[in-house]
């Protein structure tokens, strides 16, 4: 699955070692009247097209903008005027830079601009973050939501705690029915739980729920990673990570070690649907037990 090959170090490795971007290319796919869907390397997009403004939600890894620029120039000749960031990782937020300097304004959650502006450390890859330049870091940031009333389109941006981390908003185009989750929602394959930037199994499992009772059948849900999603789609990734995580805890209190836990076959039923992406079925064991053990 080369397409999951660029989201490996979310930026906590140098982008020589991701992907030939150069080979990349953005495939857009309309949602609705103004609102597309937008693939490349790193997180998906969504883009709002409409008469007052554009507004885009994550921008992927920085060599990536010229060619997001370029896709969403063949949808609008109007000018990017909003970048809101779902999480701080560098495969969301590597454009911030590049549009910011266009003029476009960049909102994320008060996390966000934090994580962004000191070095940060990535515990799955022992990685270290640089902080980013002055020039892509949100200048507006809210605390728990906002709203903005676009072109008759309400986008309603609204934090989930401790989830991927603990910046997450997931994005509620509402007259479109679509829902951008970020990287809350990974489809269809285990997650990426950063632990080390305050990110929880139960987080995760909470934003899953928060969603499931905003959206209806028909409603279009943008995961982080993967193709367009439905509201059953999510309520199987919700119901996948309740069970594991439930197994998981169960090893843990009955005093298992990490040892024992990843021979235990706990994703039994699920690791041939879950386990063919970017995390493969041990590492997601290993992941949510550690944060079990260490307590």
């Amino acid at each position: 699955m080369k397409r999951w090959i660029a989201i490996a170090a979310l930026a906590a490795l140098p982008v020589a070692a991701q992907q030939d971007f150069s080979k990349v290319e953005v495939k857009t796919q309309k949602l609705s009247d103004t609102v597309y869907m937008l693939e490349g390397a790193g997180g998906n997009l969504g883009v709002s097209v409409g008469e007052d403004a554009v507004f885009v939600v994550d921008d992927q890894y920085a060599p990536m903008a010229p060619k997001i620029q370029a896709a969403i120039a063949a949808l609008t000749a109007k000018p990017v005027k909003f970048i809101l960031n779902t999480h701080w990782h560098g495969d969301h937020t590597g454009g911030n830079e590049t549009f910011g300097k266009a003029g476009a304004i960049v909102v994320a959650h008060e996390n966000v601009r934090r994580r962004m502006s000191t070095e940060q450390f990535i515990e799955l890859f022992k990685a270290k973050v640089p902080a980013s330049p002055k020039a892509a870091l949100p200048i507006v940031t809210f605390a728990s939501d906002v709203t903005f009333q676009l072109s008759g389109e309400e986008i309603r941006a609204i934090h989930v705690p401790r989830a991927h981390t603990d910046g997450d908003a997931i994005v509620h185009f509402v007259k479109a029915d679509v829902i951008h989750m970020g990287d809350t929602f990974f489809h269809p394959m285990y997650p990426f739980i950063d632990s080390s930037s305050g990110g929880t199994a139960d987080g995760m499992i909470a934003a899953a729920d928060k969603v499931l009772a905003m959206a209806g059948d028909k409603t279009k849900i943008i995961p982080g990673h993967g193709p367009l999603a439905t509201k059953a789609d999510l309520k199987a990734y919700r119901d996948m990570l309740a069970e594991l995580s439930g197994r998981v805890a169960k090893l843990a209190k009955a005093g298992k070690t990490m040892d024992e836990i990843k021979a235990a076959n706990v994703g039994a039923g699920f690791d041939e649907k879950w386990g063919n992406g970017f995390i493969k079925a041990d590492k997601f064991v290993e992941m949510l037990a550690a944060p079990l053990l260490k307590k």
